[in-house]
């Protein structure tokens, strides 16, 4: 492929430690090695992305760099024989946009083993608006469910309802026929989250338990927890016998208190949700659930698009003051 110029967004560090951005150009030699050159049509906007996009070391070690942990676009070059030129395909996980180049860039080069075919019934720009956060979202609701927890169980708590994992979390759980309540976010969202199909929401307070109980009254079946920190611990003590809660994020804290009562009183289990490093079958079997029993049919109510990188500015803000609702893309290649 021939050595061309195209855009992207680079994040850079000053001597004196200070982060910029900005729209740039790179050529495909400034890529790093890889067996499939992919042209990026759409990418999404996740938590991750927006620290790495101000220089957060612990997501991003080395400037300057280009973010985007998903991308969606149209193979154009590959060594390896599982792809073709032509073919449709998209990147969620693995070390793309951390400390690899990612998908905020007209092109990028990645190995084969990290990208999945674009499934049936599902378009690139559809595979975005799910991307990394409903590709969590999913994998959170497939452990749950697999773990026993049925709709005849009772209510599941969905925690930072609001954002890009919990509101397509309630979405998944309410179109399987779950009853679900959603915890409301920083701006008071409950129409909206009405609309998504919630059947009850509660407020962060409620949710926020400060008694240092060990144990609380069972509420939930099971919960998909966003946010981690008390709010975690929260649901963990309020789940019925038997229960399951996923864990997928640390917005509110990386740490956990919690007796050992839920776990060996009510049984309750804590499953751990890690969508960077997923096995390959088990990353299949969600993305053909996501685009099958699972494709929402309003994606378009919680999706924002963004009609270029150069609006990535003011929504990156926006996430980080947790004020964003539902998920962003942006348009990379015209």
């Amino acid at each position: 492929m021939e050595n061309i110029t195209f855009k992207a967004m680079i994040v850079t560090e000053s001597d004196d430690k200070k982060f910029t951005r900005k729209i740039g150009e790179k050529q495909i030699s400034d890529l790093p090695e890889g067996e499939v050159i992919i042209n990026v049509q759409y990418s999404s906007l996740n938590y991750k992305d927006a620290l790495s996009a101000i220089g957060n070391k612990g997501v991003s070690r080395y400037y300057p760099h280009t973010p985007g942990i998903d991308a969606a676009g149209v193979v154009v070059e590959s060594t390896n024989s599982k792809f073709t030129p032509g073919e449709e395909v998209l990147i969620t996980g693995y070390d793309l946009g951390m400390n690899t180049t990612g998908g905020y860039q007209e092109y990028i080069r990645v190995p084969a083993d990290w990208i999945v075919k674009l499934p049936e019934n599902l378009t690139l720009r559809e595979s975005m608006i799910y991307g990394t956060a409903g590709f969590t979202a999913a994998l959170s609701c497939y452990k749950m469910i697999n773990n026993g927890v049925v709709p005849g169980n009772g209510p599941v708590l969905v925690t930072g309802a609001t954002g890009g994992v919990g509101s397509i979390a309630l979405s998944i759980l309410v179109k399987s026929g779950y009853e679900v309540v959603a915890v409301n976010g920083i701006v008071d969202e409950t129409e909206y989250l009405k609309k998504l199909g919630a059947k009850e929401v509660i407020s962060i307070e409620e949710a926020d338990d400060k008694s240092g109980r060990p144990m609380l009254k069972p509420r939930w079946a099971g919960a998909i927890d966003t946010v981690a920190g008390n709010i975690l611990s929260t649901a963990i003590k309020t789940t019925k016998y038997g229960g399951s809660v996923t864990c997928c994020g640390n917005v509110g804290s990386a740490e956990l208190s919690s007796s050992i009562y839920p776990f060996i009183l009510n049984g309750v289990s804590l499953l751990g949700i890690d969508s960077v490093n997923c096995p390959v079958d088990t990353r299949m079997a969600v993305w053909n659930k996501i685009a099958s029993d699972w494709k929402l049919d309003y994606l378009e109510d919680i999706t924002t698009e963004l009609p270029n990188m150069e609006a990535l500015d003011e929504r990156i803000d926006l996430i980080l003051q947790g004020k964003n609702r539902g998920r962003a893309i942006v348009k990379i290649s015209k």
